[in-house]
């Protein structure tokens, strides 16, 4: 994955390494894998686990990277089920056009500029962050029925239609991914946007794929990931949890954790 999206943040000068901000650990013949890292400061942890689950393959990804951009430390975390956004679109469908397969992927991308957070998503995987104990969601599953997506697919000449779920042309489950090429003309990879300021008030954000939201509601996960303070071991349970909870897809979460000042100035009583 490539910094393109710190890039458009407008921080493009005096650009430092990049690194990739997780150990891994993976157990090996599981499926299973997941990893912690600390931000020099202090200031930020994070943690991900990612479980093949009931699928014989693993077709999620994620990713994690800090870099150094105008002085200011820069950090994208991403998600992806299958495989930024119109060019990585235009990639894929370059990849699959001589072959007999018609893939398809989604995303969903936190880039944290200082204390501003941009979240941008396609598809069905998605953000959520949490303000005192409230899950706030940071992205909007594009799904066939949701009205406006409905009403962009129908007016493109498209037809959503139900085969166990609402699917574009009876086919795809999602209004909005990578690839798909038969059905690019209304599955389009326009990435839905979100910024916020963090403050205070911000605990910790949760990006999941899919496999974590079909069983997992935004209140439970936020609760969950409340529950423990390294978030790498959040991750693990949020995908466990999804797993005995009946989940069949491929689990994997990303959690990252504010740290706030939390030291309390001592009255004269207490000396």
């Amino acid at each position: 994955m490539s910094l393109r999206m710190m890039v458009d943040t407008g921080a493009t000068e005096k650009q430092g390494p990049t690194v990739d901000a997780f150990p891994e650990k993976d157990e090996e013949g599981s499926g299973y894998s997941s990893g912690g890292w600390k931000s020099e400061d202090g200031k930020l942890s994070w943690g991900y686990s990612s479980f093949r689950g009931k699928r014989m393959t693993m077709e999620d990804f994620y990713d994690i990277k800090t870099a150094k951009i105008d002085g200011q430390t820069v950090c994208l975390f991403g998600i992806f089920d299958g495989e930024s956004y119109k060019q990585t679109d235009s990639d894929f469908l370059e990849a699959e056009k001589d072959t007999y397969r018609d893939d398809g992927s989604t995303a969903s991308t936190a880039v944290l500029v200082g204390n501003h957070l941009y979240v941008a998503n396609v598809g069905d995987s998605r953000t959520i962050i949490s303000k005192d104990g409230t899950a706030i969601p940071l992205s909007e599953d594009h799904k066939p029925n949701r009205s406006d997506e409905r009403k962009r697919i129908e007016s493109a000449g498209g037809v959503i239609m139900w085969a166990g779920t609402w699917r574009v042309g009876g086919v795809l489950a999602m209004s909005r991914a990578f690839g798909n090429r038969m059905l690019k003309q209304f599955v389009v990879a326009e990435p839905e946007i979100q910024d916020l300021e963090i403050d205070e008030e911000f605990e910790l954000l949760v990006l999941a794929s899919d496999g974590l939201w079909d069983v997992v509601p935004n209140e439970d996960a936020v609760s969950l990931a409340r529950e423990e303070e390294e978030p790498e071991v959040s991750a693990r349970k949020l995908t466990e949890v999804a797993f005995t909870r009946g989940s069949a897809d491929n689990i994997t979460c990303i959690v990252v954790r504010f740290h706030r000042d939390k030291a309390v100035a001592s009255s004269p009583q207490d000396e």
